[in-house]
């Protein structure tokens, strides 16, 4: 009889058995499959019961956000996802020209306005070195090359407002080259000034004969010396920070330093030049007589004018000073105008 129960009931025992066993391998299996979001966000295939917690996007409707805060979405019981992401956390990263669109506008004209003049006065400038032949010495043909890194970064200062922003977010090849392009002039500017320095520094105050000087040491100096520099920054770009055309100073953006280190360094090398063709020179007019103090009188201010021309200005408002927004208004305006009209 024993034997019977148990054969009756088996069948029983192993349905009922068999059936929780389906549910639980049934529930075990469920899961959401990886989809993409309406704002484009990949969400990846997880369990059930699960909040997924992905980066925040880039962008959000054209603004950008933060990306190192997190966005979540839920892995519902029945193996679909939530209806709604979760962004709550992702942050707008506040656009300067957002914030001061009006004080953009003006400054953007002022650019314009400065590089147009600039590059009418320099070429003038250039074609009369060219022409009079009579003046070619080694500190005019100086004062020629940085004309002439003058008005190539001015122009290619053009060449990059034309850039459309779908072109500078897609990251174009021709696009990064123009900004290599833009960025080596800026550098073969400021080592130009650095040549003016040092032929100024040598001639007054190492009282060497200039006829010594020779003229292809500063041309090296001034053309050569920043191409391994800018290919340093190329590559570092293109494999660090190859987005945006490589344009634009972010923070983050630490390759930019490779070609800023080397200007900010040539910058202070002509700070010293200045303090001691000063220091000369006031040394000379103190121990001047009447007949020679205003000859010196009139060096030492010549000298003070030489500081747009040794790039010392540049140094005022390399770094932005300060956060608050009168600090900002002043920065716009003040690099606007120092870097427009030279």
């Amino acid at each position: 009889m024993q034997f019977c129960l148990e054969k009756m009931t088996s069948p029983i025992v192993f349905a009922v058995m068999g059936h929780i066993t389906f549910i639980l391998i049934s529930v075990l299996c469920l899961f959401c499959n990886a989809t993409t979001d309406e704002i484009g966000t990949c969400w990846p295939r997880s369990s059930i019961g699960h909040i997924v917690e992905r980066p925040c996007p880039e962008y959000i409707n054209g603004v950008k956000y933060n990306t190192t805060r997190s966005a979540y979405r839920e892995c519902m019981d029945n193996g679909t996802w939530a209806l709604k992401s979760n962004y709550s956390n992702c942050e707008p990263i506040l656009d300067e020209k957002r914030k001061y669109p009006m004080h953009y506008e003006i400054a953007l004209i002022i650019n314009y306005l400065g590089h147009c003049i600039s590059v009418g006065a320099l070429v003038v400038a250039f074609v009369l070195f060219l022409c009079l032949r009579s003046i070619r010495c080694l500190r005019n043909i100086i004062h020629w090359n940085l004309i002439a890194t003058f008005i190539l970064r001015n122009i290619m200062w053009f060449l990059l407002q034309l850039i459309d922003h779908n072109i500078h977010e897609s990251n174009e090849p021709w696009c990064r080259l123009i900004t290599t392009i833009y960025n080596y002039f800026v550098v073969t500017n400021f080592f130009w000034m650095f040549v003016e320095g040092c032929y100024l520094h040598t001639a007054i105050v190492m009282t060497y004969s200039t006829d010594k000087l020779r003229k292809w040491v500063f041309l090296f100096i001034g053309w050569c010396i920043p191409c391994p520099i800018i290919v340093a920054w190329a590559i570092g770009k293109l494999y660090y920070e190859n987005e945006q055309c490589w344009f634009g100073n972010e923070p983050g953006k630490y390759m930019d330093y490779i070609y800023q280190g080397p200007v900010i360094l040539v910058l202070l090398i002509n700070f010293v030049f200045l303090f001691n063709i000063v220091r000369i020179l006031m040394t000379k007019l103190r121990a001047s007589t009447t007949s020679e103090t205003i000859q010196y009188r009139k060096a030492v201010k010549a000298t003070l004018v030489l500081l747009p021309l040794l790039g010392i200005t540049y140094m005022l408002f390399f770094v932005n000073p300060g956060e608050d927004d009168i600090s900002q208004i002043v920065f716009i305006y003040f690099n606007s105008f120092l870097q427009s009209f030279r």
